[in-house]
């Protein structure tokens, strides 16, 4: 019994633990090992940002990848393409979704296979084949969602 407690005990304490602080380093490099070249998605990341920051929809909605179903008006509705973004921006990018953007940072990104993830979730990018052979890629928003 006394080897279960502390067991337990053991548990706990390694599940408070801190996470390590990561730099911008620490995410190129995972960046790098997971999706390929890091530069392609710093570039993404700053633009999406600062189109965001400045409520230039027209400009994110160029970081698009399109078909991409969300919720506006609390529909469920799949936006075809660049003007549907548009149209539907404000109803789309919420405060929440809006902030989430905004106020993430490179070195605090949550990075794995499914790409870089924006606050806890609301954006995702990842990059987007080309073709076939997904030789070449471009970097889009293939998620936007609400964490609530």
């Amino acid at each position: 019994m006394l080897k279960l407690i502390a067991g337990l005990m053991l548990a706990v304490c390694l599940a408070t633990t801190p996470a390590m602080a990561q730099s911008d380093a620490d995410i190129d490099a995972a960046i790098d090992n997971v999706l390929g070249d890091h530069t392609v998605y710093r570039a993404a990341f700053d633009a999406i940002q600062e189109a965001v920051a400045d409520g230039d929809a027209a400009g994110f909605a160029e970081w698009v990848s399109y078909p991409l179903k969300v919720v506006a008006d609390g529909e469920e509705m799949t936006i075809a393409d660049e003007a549907q973004l548009v149209e539907h921006y404000d109803s789309i990018m919420t405060d929440e979704i809006r902030n989430a953007v905004t106020e993430q940072t490179w070195a605090t990104l949550f990075v794995n296979y499914q790409g870089l993830m924006f606050g806890n979730g609301q954006v995702w990018l990842n990059g987007v084949c080309e073709d076939d052979t997904c030789e070449a890629f471009d970097v889009k928003v293939i998620t936007i969602q609400s964490a609530s």
